[in-house]
């Protein structure tokens, strides 16, 4: 018994593998929903909304808003929606039954990423980049709840952070797309 407490205690508490970091955002290449490949470097001098989403939370409403940014800016932004089932379960299903859910309910057409972990052990690099000072040289921060959002400026630097009570199409987001 006291062994098991110790193995459990110790798989709690270990620390995290070290992750390779890249030094910049444009030297992500993640992983989409569809098996191809979301690489970075190729929205040089856009700005990047990098949204973590999930299919059955109260803001997955937030697809619309996001879908019709994307379509309007679609010039000077790119959207990558990044799906995770790290709160409460919400994003319970398959890259392919999350593409399904995103395209028949949403019309999602902006990238979206194969399902990743935005926090805890497993953390997906980009996630570390974006929450971790050390990496994106703008702050540290935590990822609160499904829909966070973090803005990419063209050169690849974070400008801001929106919590996910913060829709898409809300005035100081939108402000900060059009600077």
């Amino acid at each position: 018994m006291l062994l098991n407490m110790f193995l459990f205690f110790n798989f709690l508490f270990a620390p995290s593998p070290k992750v390779e970091i890249p030094t910049s955002i444009y030297d992500f290449k993640i992983e989409a929903l569809d098996g191809s490949t979301i690489d970075f470097s190729k929205f040089k001098g856009k700005k990047i909304l990098i949204v973590n989403t999930a299919s059955k939370c109260g803001y997955t409403p937030q697809y619309e808003a996001l879908q019709k940014i994307y379509e309007k800016y679609k010039d000077k932004l790119v959207i990558v929606g990044f799906p995770a089932n790290n709160f409460l379960y919400q994003e319970p299903g398959s890259n392919d039954k999350i593409a399904e859910f995103c395209k028949k309910n949403y019309g999602v057409s902006f990238p979206m990423a194969a399902k990743i972990s935005v926090k805890g052990k497993d953390m997906a690099a980009i996630y570390h980049w974006l929450t971790e000072k050390e990496y994106n040289h703008f702050a540290d921060s935590d990822i609160k709840w499904n829909f966070q959002k973090y803005l990419i400026n063209e050169k690849g630097e974070i400008i801001n952070m929106f919590l996910s009570g913060v829709k898409p199409d809300s005035p100081e987001l939108i402000a900060a797309i059009e600077k």
